[in-house]
């Protein structure tokens, strides 16, 4: 059984959890008698969690998800107000993530990604750059996501899960040309599903054990060893002019 870790417990004037949740561990619930998931584990601990009017009624007061394969931090609201506020702030742009991931370096070859030409075997780390793009989804029931640029046919752009621009600032932190790896941060304040995992295969870092984004991996491994990639940083403003940041980054060797 998988279990969440809190770094904060919501209180009179913070009212909202930081939680660490385990890969393998979904954010959300599926329905309201399924329990094993990181936000009913949350309410589990903290039952005022389950007040809140939430943009999904079993969702509550969850501000946003991460991938069930996907590690890291979850902020919870645990009254309205506090609700309300951050979710406008979300919109706004205002909440700062973060994603640490250990990557190969890898030339993306996989269908559906549009072109991209990016070298980078000169650069001096740690270095960054920013992706932006529309996404759609792909492949067998949608289970992955593509980039989309306004230089796809029309065909890909009539297939955009939104109309709407995603970017993701990749910081590149290491860089080991001789043993195919990288460490990268990288930095989202709106989100896609898979955003940041397909924005880095995309760029040539794919993520070490990504089945999904990193298909030669995903034959050696076959989900035996867990995915480089976690949600390790976010922050906000909460009350206004009070600026709250919580880091949990894991380590896989």
């Amino acid at each position: 059984m998988k279990e969440i870790e809190v770094l904060k417990a919501p209180d009179d004037s913070k009212p909202f959890a930081i939680i660490y949740k385990p890969a393998g561990l979904a954010s959300a619930p599926l329905s309201n008698d399924d329990n094993e998931n990181a936000f009913s584990k949350a309410a589990a601990i903290f039952p005022q969690l389950l007040k809140v009017q939430g943009r999904k009624e079993i969702e509550h007061g969850l501000l946003h998800r991460i991938d069930t394969a996907t590690s890291g931090l979850l902020l919870i609201a645990a009254n309205q107000e506090c609700f309300d506020f951050l979710i406008a702030e979300q919109k706004a742009g205002k909440i700062l993530k973060k994603y640490y991931a250990e990557c190969n370096l890898k030339k993306c070859k996989m269908e559906g990604f549009p072109p991209l030409e990016m070298d980078y075997s000169n650069k001096n780390t740690p270095f960054d750059f920013t992706l932006s793009s529309y996404f759609r989804p792909f492949g067998e029931g949608g289970k992955e996501v593509r980039p989309v640029t306004n230089e796809a046919g029309k065909a890909a752009l009539k297939k955009l899960g939104k109309p709407v621009i995603y970017s993701t600032n990749i910081k590149i932190l290491e860089l080991n040309l001789i043993e195919n790896f990288a460490k990268a941060e990288c930095t989202i304040t709106n989100g896609y599903r898979h955003q940041v995992r397909s924005h880095l295969a995309w760029s040539g870092f794919p993520v070490i054990n990504d089945i999904l984004y990193n298909p030669e991996e995903s034959l050696k491994i076959k989900n035996a060893e867990p995915m480089r990639f976690c949600a390790s940083s976010i922050q906000f403003e909460y009350p206004r002019g009070d600026l709250n940041s919580y880091d949990r980054k894991d380590t896989w060797t």
